[in-house]
Parts: structure tokens; C-alpha cells; sequence
């Protein structure tokens, strides 16, 4: 495989990792080095790559940045009883343009999702998250993105790509690939209300902070839909991170946003996962450890991955059917995670870009909503997709 722009970890980081105790996780990885070059990734299911790039965040102002300190943190923890293989392929650097470090990123993420290998993308901007996307061209025919942010990111998509706009490219650059686009842990003040009706007139998800506090739980379906999870770090509220990091005293919290890790981890479609906005500060070691431990969390949910999806055997669910307001919602619940599904109608009269019966994750709450004559909002906003 052509990994030629992938730069390798630093002689420093290596050094710290000689130190490290042979069960910490940094002896455990595959590490591209200048000495040993790109590891082979036949047995690999996890990779990690840094992008250092960060010149479309709209308050650039000529700043560089590394992820060495994140490597140390991560390299010292100790993994669980893990049987998913991990590799670090060093850092993608500033190509002479922003397109080029796109490119660049689009292809390694192509080239790895190919061969069933999830990249865990660590980002300067996350704008980044657009080439992540385009990565998916041509692989599958329609794509979910889940981002965990403070913001919708919608923009002005008449002007350049920046990180507070990247979304309004996904969605009306062609080729159109994009399902779903929800949005985890919003903060009103921080979106317009043109950006929130048109939210609401697209039929994407969002999750207000206080509905994601309240019951954590929530955002589990939404994940086991997700193709892309796209996390920006300003989604973290300013007391969990060092100086450079703060953005808002509100915000998801630790435990929270490696809960949300973990629940991407254990979806079994996301096949890309990104961490995006670091910004690296004097007393940085808070955010590089709480970083480090997302990643934990989201290999040891990819470790903990069930395949409960399979609708083809009847021994494998229990089928419920259930009439809301004359419309007949069939739900799934399966018998070896006891998750549920609810299916979205086929529609022979329209163009449906969906072209079958679709099973849509859901929680046990939508059916007890649903035997009460409440439509379930997932499945509404889905239904209303599909009819566009």
C-alpha cells in the first residue's frame, strides 16, 4: 500500500514509549518509525493517523501543532483483554495546499475502510471531516455522520470550506452520499435559528447538551447508524481541558465524551472515527490524557463489537407490530444484545434512495412510545428523509 505522505512518529515519542512498562499499550502497537518504516497491516484493525493540518479553522493565524503528547498518553495506558490489533501510522503533514492534505487523507482513509480497517483520525481543524466523507465515494451508496459539537458546522456552503461550514459542502457538493447528518450535544447559543430550522427542514438529528446529560443513552442508536463519527473537542466543556482547549464552561464532560466514544466503538458501522480542533498549550497533559482516553474507549468498544444485526434467521429476534395513528410500526429487538430496530417502509411510488425495507436502530422507549400512539421521532425524520 502507497502510504508515502504518511510522515512517522517521533524519535521523542519512541524514546518515552522504551520507558514505558511491556504491558503499557505502546508496546502493544505496530508503530511506523523512520527506522522500521510503515508497518504491515494484514492482522491490523485499527489504525491511528494524525492530520496536521489546521489552516481552514477560521482563527488560523499561522499556528503549528503536534500530537506528540497525545502519543504519550496513549502509549502509556494499558489496554483491556483486547483481541483488535492496532497500528500507528505516524502523521499525514501540510501538503502545499489544503486540497493536497484532503487528498491525501481521502485516499488513506479509502485504501484502509477497503480492507475493513477503522481509522482514528486525530485532527488539527475539523473541516477534515470533509475529505473523511469523500473517502466514501464510490463505497457506499448513501453515508450517516454523527458529530459530536457544540455547533451545527452548517455555514455559508457558497463560500470556502472553513471548519464552521464544512457540513453545507457535504451536503450540496455532488456527489450527493450523504443519508443522515446528526449532531450530539448542541448548545442553542452557539447556532443561529436559520441553522437550527433548516436542521429541522433537512429532517437531520440533533441533541440539545442537556437532552445527552440527562440520559447518556441516548446516543446509542444514533451511533449504531453512523458510518462517520466526527468528535470536535470545543464540545468539551472548559474545566475538563487545559488552557489552549477551553472554549465554553458548558459542555459534555469526561465521562461523558468517552461514553460516547465507547458507544461509537461498539456500533458495528462506524468505520471511520475522528478527533478533531486539539490545540496543544504549555499545560497541555490534561487534554492529551482525556484524548487518550477517548481513543481507549472507542478501540475497546470496537473489541466489544457484536454482530446482532442479522434479520435473516428468526431465532436471532423477536418481531413486534404496533398501530400508530393507522400507520403499522414493525420494531426488532434482538435476542443476543436485546438492542432494538424499527423499519422504515419501502416506498415503490418514489424515487427511494434507500430501495428496501430498512431497519433503523431505535431504544426499547420508541416501542413503549409507540404502543402509547406516539410516533418515534428517529423513525419520522428518517420516514421524511427517504421521501425527499
Amino acid at each position: 500500500m502507497n502510504f508515502n505522505f504518511l510522515s512517522p512518529v517521533s524519535d521523542l515519542v519512541l524514546a518515552h514509549n522504551e520507558l514505558l512498562s511491556p504491558q503499557a499499550l505502546g508496546k502493544k502497537l505496530k508503530i511506523h518509525s523512520t527506522q522500521n518504516g510503515i508497518p504491515e497491516l494484514d492482522d491490523i484493525d485499527i489504525v491511528i493517523i494524525g492530520v496536521l493540518e489546521n489552516r481552514n479553522a477560521v482563527d488560523y493565524i499561522g499556528e503549528e501543532f503536534e500530537l506528540d503528547e497525545i502519543r504519550k498518553s496513549l502509549y502509556g495506558l494499558f489496554p483491556g483483554s483486547w483481541n483488535t490489533n492496532v497500528a500507528d501510522l505516524g502523521d499525514i503533514n501540510k501538503g502545499e495546499s489544503v486540497e493536497d492534505t484532503y487528498f491525501a487523507l481521502k485516499e488513506a482513509i479509502n485504501i484502509l475502510v477497503k480492507k475493513n480497517i477503522i481509522p482514528i483520525i486525530l485532527g488539527g481543524s475539523q473541516d477534515l471531516t470533509y475529505a473523511n466523507y469523500r473517502a466514501y465515494d464510490g463505497l457506499i451508496p448513501m453515508v450517516n455522520i454523527v458529530n459530536i459539537d457544540a455547533k451545527f458546522n452548517l455555514g455559508d456552503s457558497t463560500k470556502p470550506i472553513k471548519n464552521n461550514s464544512f457540513v453545507g459542502k457535504i451536503i450540496l457538493d455532488q456527489p450527493y452520499n450523504l443519508f443522515n447528518y446528526a449532531t450530539i450535544g448542541y448548545q442553542t447559543y452557539f447556532n443561529s435559528q436559520e441553522e437550527i430550522d433548516l436542521m429541522d427542514s433537512l429532517y437531520f438529528e440533533s441533541y440539545r447538551l442537556g437532552q445527552v446529560s440527562k440520559d447518556i443513552t441516548i446516543v446509542e442508536p444514533v451511533m449504531r447508524d453512523a458510518n462517520i463519527v466526527s468528535i470536535d473537542l470545543t464540545s468539551v466543556r472548559g474545566a475538563e481541558v487545559s488552557l489552549n482547549q477551553k472554549y465554553s464552561p458548558n459542555g459534555l464532560d469526561g465521562k461523558e465524551i468517552c461514553a460516547i466514544a465507547r458507544y461509537a466503538g461498539i456500533s458495528n458501522k462506524v468505520s471511520s472515527f475522528g478527533i478533531y480542533e486539539y490545540k496543544p498549550s504549555k499545560d497541555d497533559e490534561i487534554t492529551s490524557m482525556l484524548v487518550s482516553q477517548m481513543i481507549w474507549y472507542f478501540i475497546e468498544g470496537v473489541n466489544f463489537r457484536i454482530k446482532d444485526n442479522d434479520f435473516s434467521d428468526d431465532s436471532n429476534y423477536q418481531k413486534f407490530i404496533t398501530l400508530v395513528e393507522s400507520e403499522e410500526l414493525v420494531f426488532y429487538k434482538s435476542n443476543k444484545t436485546g438492542r432494538w430496530w424499527i423499519e422504515i417502509p419501502f416506498l415503490s411510488e418514489i424515487n427511494n434512495k434507500l430501495k428496501r425495507h430498512t431497519l433503523l436502530p431505535c431504544m426499547h422507549q420508541d416501542y413503549l412510545d409507540a404502543c402509547n400512539n406516539k410516533v418515534p421521532d428517529r423513525w419520522y425524520k428518517a420516514f421524511q428523509r427517504n421521501c425527499v
